[in-house]
């Protein structure tokens, strides 16, 4: 009998850069590269979560940069300035152990993603999840 026709599930490696992963996503690039030249596939379930990880930085970073933009340009507008800045003053201030509302939720996120993929589970983030499942082969 082959190995993988008993497989069981993710092994403790692929768990542990799948979690990684979410932490800074160029661990979970790292792995994919180090995979290319070695001429290995990854499993699915790696595969999943890496993928996710670096598609939720993109997104991150996107956004972060058109709201930078967005903010640029209402700093022109005399009244909504004063209403806009001072939304963004209390979204950015650190509150909870020195992060921001906004910190605290992304960390959240991506703390839910990484203690799912070291139980072994695709965890779910609505939207991304179900593009990187449509795009994934295996």
């Amino acid at each position: 009998m082959h190995r993988d026709s008993y497989y069981t599930g993710p092994a403790p490696i692929e768990r542990i850069i799948a979690a990684l992963s979410y932490v800074n996503c160029l661990v979970g690039l790292v792995w994919l590269i180090i995979a290319a030249l070695m001429k290995r596939g990854i499993r699915p379930f790696l595969q999943f979560h890496i993928y996710q990880s670096i598609f939720i930085a993109f997104a991150l970073f996107i956004i972060s940069a058109g709201l930078n933009l967005v903010m640029k340009i209402i700093n022109f507008i005399p009244i909504i300035n004063n209403i806009v800045s001072i939304i963004t003053f209390y979204l950015n201030t650190p509150i909870i152990l020195g992060y921001s509302v906004v910190n605290f939720l992304i960390y959240i996120v991506l703390i839910y993603l990484a203690i799912g993929a070291l139980m072994g589970r695709y965890s779910y983030f609505p939207w991304v999840s179900d593009i990187i499942k449509g795009n994934i082969r295996g």
